[in-house]
């Protein structure tokens, strides 16, 4: 009896339809079924990212297949054919396909066994992925050197002015710094498909850090160090951190300074510490980095309401993320700070910052 107990103390009895009585079922394999997915997700990234002939990747399953496959497919570069059929693609599939061009096909019935609707839908699936396969893009002869752009409503002059001043030496890729649009770009830069970065916009470091809606992840920027890519950057729209629709901006910052931006973003005016706080975040990632990396500073102003006579215009808050900046940023041989008293979206500002991307642009 008392073996039974112990038995019975670490398995559960379920209902077995089949064959009409209740049967043991292992609890620690509950357990250890999460831990097996995490380690065979882990062994399969490594296994595709280690081949040199994957013409494309294409994956069936529920809930965990689709979290083990799309592991995989999220670490290979951008451009390699991916596609994931599964039971859990209508709905949301953000964690699933993350910041890369992976392609989320919803199988309708289960994935277990064929029948009339599942073999249509990974019929049509397979000659999909083949299609991607057989049908390579190739590259344009007359291409221009790619690079990748971070910005937000509030620095848009100053991307504007940038893709004046490079218009016929770089082609430029714009992203919204929304958490996925910074990730997206460097996805990018990891792939090989950008030739450098103007990382104008750095918002997306504030709402990591206070808690918005649009935040980076704790490895923005780690592409820069890993990579070497020219680096040229900002810290653009710092002053603010993005919530949702008024009603969603949490009860603690009642009191903050906000800003309406329109019915489904209210923005918060950033504090001298939550800036010291980003400008450590920043300093502390770009001091890794040995390839070319220089980091601008716009006195005038971070955004299009940082300045006299705008909601946000706070000299204290923007001097507390300056003086931490200078304080904590490490010169060296290819990493650079240049300040100037111009506000973001100045013409000189971004003429400066453009001047720069192509003295650095092999």
């Amino acid at each position: 009896m008392e073996q039974i107990g112990q038995h019975a103390r670490h398995n559960h009895l379920h209902w077995n339809p089949r064959l009409g009585s209740r049967v043991l079922i292992n609890a620690d394999w509950y357990k250890d079924r999460g831990e097996a997915v995490t380690r065979m997700a882990e062994a399969l990234t490594h296994w595709l990212c280690a081949r040199d002939d994957i013409a494309a990747v294409l994956g069936l399953g529920g809930s965990g297949n689709t979290a083990l496959v799309t592991q995989a497919m999220r670490a290979l570069p951008v451009g390699v054919p991916k596609l994931m059929v599964s039971t859990v693609a209508s709905g949301q599939v953000t964690q699933y396909v993350g910041a890369t061009d992976l392609g989320m096909v919803y199988s309708v019935t289960d994935v277990a066994g064929l029948n009339a609707i599942s073999r249509r839908v990974i019929g049509n699936a397979a000659h999909a992925a083949a299609g991607m396969a057989q049908n390579t893009i190739p590259e344009a002869s007359d291409d221009l050197p790619g690079v990748g752009i971070t910005m937000f409503g509030v620095t848009t002059t100053c991307v504007e002015h940038l893709r004046k001043e490079l218009a016929g030496k770089i082609e430029p890729y714009v992203f919204h710094a929304t958490g996925t649009g910074g990730a997206s770009m460097e996805k990018l830069a990891e792939s090989g498909l950008v030739t450098g970065l103007l990382d104008v916009t750095a918002t997306e470091i504030a709402d990591h850090l206070v808690g918005g809606v649009m935040p980076c992840s704790a490895d923005r920027y780690g592409v820069v160090a890993r990579t070497g890519i020219p680096w040229v950057g900002s810290v653009g729209a710092v002053d603010m951190v993005n919530f949702a629709g008024r009603e969603t901006v949490p009860d603690k910052f009642s009191d903050r300074q906000l800003l309406v931006h329109n019915p489904q973003i209210t923005l918060m005016r950033t504090t001298p510490s939550e800036n010291a706080q980003i400008a450590r975040f920043l300093t502390e990632r770009l001091n890794r980095c040995d390839g070319p990396v220089t980091l601008f500073l716009p006195l005038g102003g971070v955004s299009a309401v940082d300045a006299p006579g705008m909601p946000f215009h706070d000299p204290e808050a923007d001097e507390a993320l300056f003086t931490t900046i200078r304080d904590t940023f490490k010169p060296g041989p290819r990493r650079h700070l240049i300040e100037l008293p111009l506000h973001i979206n100045d013409p000189a500002f971004a003429s400066a910052m453009a001047d720069e991307l192509l003295r650095m642009l092999p």
